[in-house]
Protein backbone atom coordinates (compact mmCIF):
# COMPACT_ATOMS: atom_id res chain seq x y z
CA UNK A 1 0.00 0.00 0.00
CA UNK A 2 1.51 3.25 -1.04
CA UNK A 3 1.76 6.50 0.59
CA UNK A 4 -0.94 8.87 0.07
CA UNK A 5 0.10 11.79 -2.83
CA UNK A 6 -1.29 14.73 -1.15
CA UNK A 7 -1.32 15.47 2.92
CA UNK A 8 -4.03 17.04 4.73
CA UNK A 9 -6.46 17.08 1.68
CA UNK A 10 -10.04 16.31 0.86
CA UNK A 11 -11.20 15.89 -2.55
CA UNK A 12 -13.37 17.62 -4.54
CA UNK A 13 -14.54 16.54 -7.97
CA UNK A 14 -11.33 14.94 -8.28
CA UNK A 15 -9.35 17.70 -7.38
CA UNK A 16 -7.07 18.04 -4.47
CA UNK A 17 -6.27 21.10 -2.65
CA UNK A 18 -3.77 21.31 -0.28
CA UNK A 19 -3.47 23.33 3.26
CA UNK A 20 0.39 23.49 3.57
CA UNK A 21 2.52 21.94 0.37
CA UNK A 22 2.55 20.09 -2.20
CA UNK A 23 4.51 17.23 -2.70
CA UNK A 24 6.20 18.00 -5.68
CA UNK A 25 9.30 15.28 -6.32
CA UNK A 26 6.80 12.36 -8.05
CA UNK A 27 5.90 15.32 -10.88
CA UNK A 28 9.60 17.17 -10.97
CA UNK A 29 11.03 13.33 -11.63
CA UNK A 30 8.21 12.52 -14.17
CA UNK A 31 8.76 15.25 -15.98
CA UNK A 32 12.71 14.83 -16.23
CA UNK A 33 12.04 11.22 -17.25
CA UNK A 34 9.90 12.43 -20.54
CA UNK A 35 11.66 15.24 -21.68
CA UNK A 36 15.03 13.63 -21.71
CA UNK A 37 14.58 13.17 -25.72
CA UNK A 38 14.05 16.72 -26.67
CA UNK A 39 17.76 17.27 -26.40
CA UNK A 40 19.22 13.95 -26.95
CA UNK A 41 20.54 14.41 -30.35
CA UNK A 42 22.66 17.88 -29.81
CA UNK A 43 25.39 15.43 -28.66
CA UNK A 44 24.61 12.67 -30.89
CA UNK A 45 24.90 15.21 -34.39
CA UNK A 46 28.61 13.32 -35.32
CA UNK A 47 26.94 10.03 -35.15
CA UNK A 48 23.39 10.47 -36.27
CA UNK A 49 25.34 12.35 -40.03
CA UNK A 50 27.99 9.48 -40.08
CA UNK A 51 24.93 7.36 -40.31
CA UNK A 52 22.13 9.05 -42.02
CA UNK A 53 24.48 11.64 -43.91
CA UNK A 54 22.06 14.77 -43.74
CA UNK A 55 25.18 17.12 -44.08
CA UNK A 56 24.30 20.46 -42.52
CA UNK A 57 20.69 19.55 -42.13
CA UNK A 58 21.78 17.42 -39.68
CA UNK A 59 20.36 19.73 -36.97
CA UNK A 60 16.77 19.12 -38.56
CA UNK A 61 16.76 16.15 -36.31
CA UNK A 62 16.31 18.21 -32.96
CA UNK A 63 14.02 21.16 -34.88
CA UNK A 64 12.00 18.44 -35.88
CA UNK A 65 11.76 16.87 -32.55
CA UNK A 66 11.45 20.73 -31.02
CA UNK A 67 8.64 21.38 -33.46
CA UNK A 68 6.78 18.28 -32.59
CA UNK A 69 6.75 18.99 -28.32
CA UNK A 70 5.21 22.75 -30.06
CA UNK A 71 2.70 20.91 -32.47
CA UNK A 72 1.95 18.91 -29.49
CA UNK A 73 1.49 21.71 -26.67
CA UNK A 74 -0.88 23.57 -28.90
CA UNK A 75 -3.19 20.64 -29.91
CA UNK A 76 -2.84 17.82 -26.96
CA UNK A 77 -1.84 19.77 -23.79
CA UNK A 78 -5.40 21.40 -23.40
CA UNK A 79 -6.78 18.36 -23.62
CA UNK A 80 -6.07 18.50 -19.70
CA UNK A 81 -8.84 20.83 -19.32
CA UNK A 82 -10.99 18.55 -20.40
CA UNK A 83 -10.11 14.90 -19.96
CA UNK A 84 -9.11 13.02 -16.88
CA UNK A 85 -5.42 13.69 -16.35
CA UNK A 86 -4.33 10.71 -15.46
CA UNK A 87 -5.45 8.81 -18.46
CA UNK A 88 -4.54 11.44 -20.92
CA UNK A 89 -1.03 11.45 -19.30
CA UNK A 90 -0.69 7.27 -19.36
CA UNK A 91 -1.60 7.51 -23.22
CA UNK A 92 0.25 9.94 -24.08
CA UNK A 93 3.27 8.83 -22.23
CA UNK A 94 2.51 4.93 -23.79
CA UNK A 95 2.87 6.91 -27.60
CA UNK A 96 6.14 8.35 -26.55
CA UNK A 97 7.91 4.71 -26.02
CA UNK A 98 5.75 3.80 -29.05
CA UNK A 99 8.01 6.76 -30.91
CA UNK A 100 10.81 5.96 -29.36
CA UNK A 101 11.36 2.66 -30.24
CA UNK A 102 10.58 3.30 -33.71
CA UNK A 103 13.44 5.72 -33.76
CA UNK A 104 15.58 3.32 -32.51
CA UNK A 105 14.83 0.77 -35.04
CA UNK A 106 14.28 2.97 -38.02
CA UNK A 107 15.83 1.89 -41.26
CA UNK A 108 16.19 4.83 -43.10
CA UNK A 109 16.63 8.85 -42.31
CA UNK A 110 13.00 9.57 -43.68
CA UNK A 111 11.50 7.03 -40.90
CA UNK A 112 14.01 8.29 -38.42
CA UNK A 113 13.05 11.94 -39.11
CA UNK A 114 9.22 10.93 -38.71
CA UNK A 115 9.84 9.59 -35.27
CA UNK A 116 11.69 12.40 -34.16
CA UNK A 117 8.75 14.66 -34.87
CA UNK A 118 6.34 12.75 -32.75
CA UNK A 119 8.95 11.56 -30.15
CA UNK A 120 8.56 15.42 -29.79
CA UNK A 121 4.97 15.71 -29.67
CA UNK A 122 4.57 12.99 -27.34
CA UNK A 123 6.68 14.44 -25.01
CA UNK A 124 3.80 16.98 -24.69
CA UNK A 125 3.06 15.17 -21.63
CA UNK A 126 5.39 16.81 -19.54
CA UNK A 127 3.53 20.12 -19.89
CA UNK A 128 0.33 18.29 -18.82
CA UNK A 129 2.16 17.94 -14.96
CA UNK A 130 3.27 21.82 -14.76
CA UNK A 131 -0.60 23.06 -14.47
CA UNK A 132 -1.71 19.94 -12.83
CA UNK A 133 1.16 21.15 -10.11
CA UNK A 134 0.33 24.70 -10.01
CA UNK A 135 -4.04 23.64 -9.77
CA UNK A 136 -2.82 21.98 -6.32
CA UNK A 137 -0.49 24.86 -5.33
CA UNK A 138 -2.04 28.00 -2.95
CA UNK A 139 -1.52 31.01 -4.85
CA UNK A 140 1.07 32.48 -2.22
CA UNK A 141 3.28 29.59 -3.30
CA UNK A 142 2.56 28.99 -6.79
CA UNK A 143 5.97 29.95 -7.97
CA UNK A 144 8.23 28.26 -5.72
CA UNK A 145 5.71 24.39 -6.83
CA UNK A 146 6.33 25.82 -10.19
CA UNK A 147 10.20 26.36 -9.64
CA UNK A 148 10.20 23.38 -8.46
CA UNK A 149 8.73 21.06 -11.03
CA UNK A 150 10.64 23.28 -13.44
CA UNK A 151 13.95 21.94 -11.78
CA UNK A 152 13.03 18.53 -12.81
CA UNK A 153 12.37 19.47 -16.57
CA UNK A 154 15.37 21.70 -17.03
CA UNK A 155 17.07 18.80 -15.07
CA UNK A 156 16.33 16.32 -17.41
CA UNK A 157 16.65 18.52 -20.27
CA UNK A 158 20.68 19.22 -19.15
CA UNK A 159 21.35 15.62 -18.69
CA UNK A 160 19.96 14.40 -21.92
CA UNK A 161 22.92 15.46 -23.49
CA UNK A 162 25.38 13.95 -21.17
CA UNK A 163 23.72 10.87 -20.80
CA UNK A 164 22.97 10.66 -24.73
CA UNK A 165 26.78 11.21 -25.23
CA UNK A 166 27.50 8.46 -22.57
CA UNK A 167 24.99 6.10 -23.83
CA UNK A 168 25.89 6.50 -27.52
CA UNK A 169 29.03 6.68 -27.32
CA UNK A 170 28.91 3.36 -25.73
CA UNK A 171 26.28 1.67 -27.55
CA UNK A 172 25.11 3.75 -30.28
CA UNK A 173 22.67 6.36 -31.15
CA UNK A 174 20.27 3.73 -31.41
CA UNK A 175 21.01 2.11 -28.03
CA UNK A 176 20.16 5.88 -26.63
CA UNK A 177 16.72 5.85 -28.09
CA UNK A 178 16.18 2.04 -27.59
CA UNK A 179 17.43 2.56 -23.30
CA UNK A 180 15.22 5.76 -23.34
CA UNK A 181 11.64 4.06 -24.26
CA UNK A 182 12.67 1.54 -21.75
CA UNK A 183 13.19 4.11 -19.32
CA UNK A 184 9.78 5.78 -20.06
CA UNK A 185 7.72 3.06 -19.86
CA UNK A 186 9.34 2.41 -16.61
CA UNK A 187 8.67 5.64 -15.10
CA UNK A 188 4.68 5.22 -16.43
CA UNK A 189 4.10 1.96 -15.08
CA UNK A 190 5.94 3.27 -11.58
CA UNK A 191 4.21 6.75 -11.55
CA UNK A 192 1.35 7.54 -13.48
CA UNK A 193 -0.89 4.94 -10.92
CA UNK A 194 -0.08 7.54 -8.32
CA UNK A 195 -0.52 10.68 -9.88
CA UNK A 196 -3.46 12.64 -8.82
CA UNK A 197 -6.78 11.98 -11.16
CA UNK A 198 -8.19 15.20 -11.80
CA UNK A 199 -11.41 15.70 -13.78
CA UNK A 200 -12.38 18.80 -15.37
CA UNK A 201 -15.89 19.35 -14.95
CA UNK A 202 -18.16 21.47 -17.31
CA UNK A 203 -15.09 21.73 -19.82
CA UNK A 204 -16.17 23.17 -23.38
CA UNK A 205 -15.37 20.84 -26.70
CA UNK A 206 -12.54 20.06 -28.00
CA UNK A 207 -12.62 22.43 -30.65
CA UNK A 208 -14.11 25.16 -28.85
CA UNK A 209 -10.42 24.37 -26.58
CA UNK A 210 -8.41 24.60 -29.64
CA UNK A 211 -10.55 28.01 -30.90
CA UNK A 212 -10.23 29.79 -27.41
CA UNK A 213 -6.61 29.49 -27.21
CA UNK A 214 -6.33 32.48 -30.07
CA UNK A 215 -8.64 34.37 -27.63
CA UNK A 216 -6.22 33.89 -24.64
CA UNK A 217 -3.42 35.37 -26.77
CA UNK A 218 -5.16 38.36 -27.72
CA UNK A 219 -6.78 38.48 -24.43
CA UNK A 220 -3.36 38.15 -22.06
CA UNK A 221 -1.20 40.35 -22.66
CA UNK A 222 1.57 38.80 -20.34
CA UNK A 223 0.99 35.33 -22.25
CA UNK A 224 1.97 37.45 -25.53
CA UNK A 225 4.99 38.91 -23.39
CA UNK A 226 6.58 35.80 -21.82
CA UNK A 227 6.06 33.67 -24.31
CA UNK A 228 7.84 35.72 -27.09
CA UNK A 229 10.96 36.32 -24.37
CA UNK A 230 11.27 32.83 -23.91
CA UNK A 231 11.01 31.96 -27.48
CA UNK A 232 14.02 33.79 -27.98
CA UNK A 233 15.91 32.83 -25.30
CA UNK A 234 15.26 29.65 -26.96
CA UNK A 235 16.24 30.32 -29.96
CA UNK A 236 19.89 31.50 -28.55
CA UNK A 237 20.03 28.49 -26.21
CA UNK A 238 19.22 26.05 -29.42
CA UNK A 239 21.86 27.66 -31.57
CA UNK A 240 24.59 27.76 -29.39
CA UNK A 241 23.64 23.43 -27.47
CA UNK A 242 22.88 22.36 -31.59
CA UNK A 243 26.81 23.81 -32.39
CA UNK A 244 29.29 23.55 -29.38
CA UNK A 245 28.91 19.72 -29.43
CA UNK A 246 30.59 19.70 -33.12
CA UNK A 247 32.78 22.33 -32.38
CA UNK A 248 34.24 20.98 -29.56
CA UNK A 249 35.12 17.33 -31.34
CA UNK A 250 37.01 19.90 -33.86
CA UNK A 251 40.14 21.14 -33.94
CA UNK A 252 41.68 22.95 -31.61
CA UNK A 253 39.73 20.98 -28.88
CA UNK A 254 39.47 17.86 -30.36
CA UNK A 255 37.04 16.41 -27.20
CA UNK A 256 35.98 12.70 -27.17
CA UNK A 257 31.87 11.35 -26.44
CA UNK A 258 33.23 11.28 -22.27
CA UNK A 259 34.45 15.10 -22.68
CA UNK A 260 31.73 16.12 -24.23
CA UNK A 261 29.09 14.30 -22.00
CA UNK A 262 31.20 15.85 -19.13
CA UNK A 263 31.21 19.56 -20.19
CA UNK A 264 27.04 18.54 -21.24
CA UNK A 265 27.11 17.50 -17.66
CA UNK A 266 28.62 20.76 -16.22
CA UNK A 267 25.71 23.02 -16.77
CA UNK A 268 23.13 20.64 -14.78
CA UNK A 269 24.32 22.64 -11.83
CA UNK A 270 22.09 25.64 -13.17
CA UNK A 271 19.12 23.86 -12.61
CA UNK A 272 18.39 25.17 -8.94
CA UNK A 273 17.97 28.31 -10.80
CA UNK A 274 14.84 27.76 -11.47
CA UNK A 275 13.19 27.24 -7.63
CA UNK A 276 15.61 30.54 -6.87
CA UNK A 277 13.99 32.26 -9.09
CA UNK A 278 10.15 31.27 -8.68
CA UNK A 279 10.48 32.30 -5.07
CA UNK A 280 12.33 36.15 -6.10
CA UNK A 281 8.83 36.01 -8.40
CA UNK A 282 6.73 35.70 -5.03
CA UNK A 283 8.72 37.94 -3.47
CA UNK A 284 7.92 40.78 -6.02
CA UNK A 285 11.13 41.05 -7.67
CA UNK A 286 9.74 39.67 -11.34
CA UNK A 287 10.95 42.47 -13.18
CA UNK A 288 14.49 42.56 -11.89
CA UNK A 289 15.26 38.83 -11.97
CA UNK A 290 13.98 39.11 -15.32
CA UNK A 291 16.71 41.72 -16.57
CA UNK A 292 19.47 40.09 -14.90
CA UNK A 293 18.40 36.62 -16.86
CA UNK A 294 18.92 38.12 -20.19
CA UNK A 295 21.81 40.32 -18.81
CA UNK A 296 23.41 37.18 -18.14
CA UNK A 297 22.87 35.37 -21.19
CA UNK A 298 24.37 38.40 -22.93
CA UNK A 299 27.67 38.52 -21.48
CA UNK A 300 27.74 34.69 -21.68
CA UNK A 301 27.48 34.50 -25.11
CA UNK A 302 30.15 37.15 -25.62
CA UNK A 303 32.66 34.63 -23.39
CA UNK A 304 31.65 31.86 -26.11
CA UNK A 305 32.66 34.31 -28.88
CA UNK A 306 36.32 34.93 -27.06
CA UNK A 307 36.73 30.79 -26.46
CA UNK A 308 38.36 30.43 -29.36
CA UNK A 309 39.72 33.54 -30.25
CA UNK A 310 43.59 31.90 -29.72
CA UNK A 311 43.47 31.16 -26.53
CA UNK A 312 45.31 28.05 -24.71
CA UNK A 313 43.50 24.51 -24.48
CA UNK A 314 42.35 24.62 -21.40
CA UNK A 315 41.18 28.20 -20.84
CA UNK A 316 39.14 27.77 -24.39
CA UNK A 317 37.11 25.23 -22.60
CA UNK A 318 36.94 26.39 -19.16
CA UNK A 319 35.11 29.23 -21.06
CA UNK A 320 32.65 27.84 -22.37
CA UNK A 321 32.12 25.67 -19.37
CA UNK A 322 31.14 28.91 -17.73
CA UNK A 323 29.19 30.31 -21.18
CA UNK A 324 27.17 27.13 -21.14
CA UNK A 325 26.60 27.06 -17.34
CA UNK A 326 25.56 31.01 -17.62
CA UNK A 327 23.29 30.51 -20.89
CA UNK A 328 21.59 27.54 -19.06
CA UNK A 329 21.16 29.60 -16.44
CA UNK A 330 19.68 33.00 -17.38
CA UNK A 331 17.38 31.00 -19.56
CA UNK A 332 16.06 28.94 -17.05
CA UNK A 333 15.59 31.71 -14.87
CA UNK A 334 13.32 33.81 -17.06
CA UNK A 335 11.17 30.13 -18.11
CA UNK A 336 10.45 29.74 -14.19
CA UNK A 337 9.41 33.04 -14.18
CA UNK A 338 7.65 33.03 -17.07
CA UNK A 339 5.55 29.91 -16.06
CA UNK A 340 4.66 31.32 -12.11
CA UNK A 341 3.15 34.54 -14.40
CA UNK A 342 0.97 32.74 -16.67
CA UNK A 343 -0.03 30.47 -13.91
CA UNK A 344 -1.60 33.36 -12.16
CA UNK A 345 -3.73 34.47 -15.30
CA UNK A 346 -6.38 31.99 -15.64
CA UNK A 347 -6.80 29.07 -13.32
CA UNK A 348 -9.69 27.41 -15.61
CA UNK A 349 -7.50 27.73 -18.67
CA UNK A 350 -4.42 26.65 -17.00
CA UNK A 351 -3.92 23.96 -19.44
CA UNK A 352 -4.05 25.78 -22.24
CA UNK A 353 -2.20 28.67 -21.05
CA UNK A 354 0.62 26.50 -20.21
CA UNK A 355 0.29 24.99 -23.69
CA UNK A 356 0.38 28.18 -25.83
CA UNK A 357 3.24 29.78 -23.89
CA UNK A 358 5.71 26.37 -23.81
CA UNK A 359 3.95 25.58 -27.56
CA UNK A 360 4.97 29.49 -28.78
CA UNK A 361 8.33 29.63 -26.98
CA UNK A 362 8.92 26.05 -28.46
CA UNK A 363 8.96 27.46 -31.98
CA UNK A 364 11.66 29.31 -31.52
CA UNK A 365 13.38 26.61 -30.38
CA UNK A 366 13.11 24.79 -33.89
CA UNK A 367 14.50 27.46 -35.74
CA UNK A 368 17.18 28.17 -33.72
CA UNK A 369 18.41 24.43 -33.42
CA UNK A 370 17.46 25.03 -37.55
CA UNK A 371 19.66 27.72 -37.91
CA UNK A 372 22.46 26.39 -36.07
CA UNK A 373 23.41 24.00 -39.19
CA UNK A 374 23.96 26.40 -41.71
CA UNK A 375 24.89 28.92 -39.31
CA UNK A 376 28.23 26.90 -38.05
CA UNK A 377 28.67 25.54 -42.12
CA UNK A 378 28.82 29.15 -43.75
CA UNK A 379 30.87 31.35 -40.59
CA UNK A 380 31.93 28.89 -38.21
CA UNK A 381 32.00 29.70 -34.28
CA UNK A 382 31.44 33.21 -34.38
CA UNK A 383 29.07 33.07 -36.48
CA UNK A 384 26.72 31.03 -34.06
CA UNK A 385 27.69 33.28 -31.37
CA UNK A 386 26.35 36.34 -33.06
CA UNK A 387 22.92 34.58 -33.84
CA UNK A 388 22.96 33.50 -29.85
CA UNK A 389 23.51 37.27 -29.12
CA UNK A 390 21.19 38.55 -31.29
CA UNK A 391 18.37 36.28 -29.80
CA UNK A 392 19.12 36.92 -26.69
CA UNK A 393 19.53 41.41 -27.06
CA UNK A 394 15.99 40.71 -28.52
CA UNK A 395 14.57 39.24 -25.72
CA UNK A 396 16.30 41.92 -23.71
CA UNK A 397 15.26 44.83 -25.90
CA UNK A 398 11.82 43.60 -25.81
CA UNK A 399 11.65 43.17 -21.66
CA UNK A 400 13.02 46.64 -21.53
CA UNK A 401 9.88 48.12 -24.39
CA UNK A 402 7.59 46.10 -22.40
CA UNK A 403 8.11 47.94 -19.17
CA UNK A 404 8.55 51.68 -20.26
CA UNK A 405 5.18 51.65 -21.86
CA UNK A 406 3.89 49.71 -18.65
CA UNK A 407 4.95 52.30 -16.56
CA UNK A 408 4.38 55.27 -19.09
CA UNK A 409 1.97 58.12 -18.07
CA UNK A 410 -1.75 57.05 -17.78
CA UNK A 411 -0.90 53.49 -17.91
Amino acid sequence: MTAPLFENSVEANGVAPFASHVPTLRFALMVAVAVLPLYASQTLIPALNASLHLGSAITLVTALTLLGYAVGLVLLVPLVDRWPNRALIAGTLSAQVVCLAVAAAAPSAALFLCASFAVGVSASAVQMLVPAAASLAPPQARGKVVGNVMSGLMLGILLSRPLASIVGGAFGWRGFFAADAVLVAAATLLVVPRLPDIRPSGAPSYAALIASMGRLIATEPVLRQRALYQGLLMAGFNAFWSSVAVVLTRTPLNLDTTHIALFALAGGGSVIVAPLAGRLGDRGHTTRTTAVAHCITLVATVCAACALGGMPRGVSIGLLVVAACAIDGGVIADQALGRRAINLLAPQSRGRVNGLYTGLFFIGSACGAAIAGPALARWGWPGVCTATFIFFAAAALLHIVDRLRANAPGR
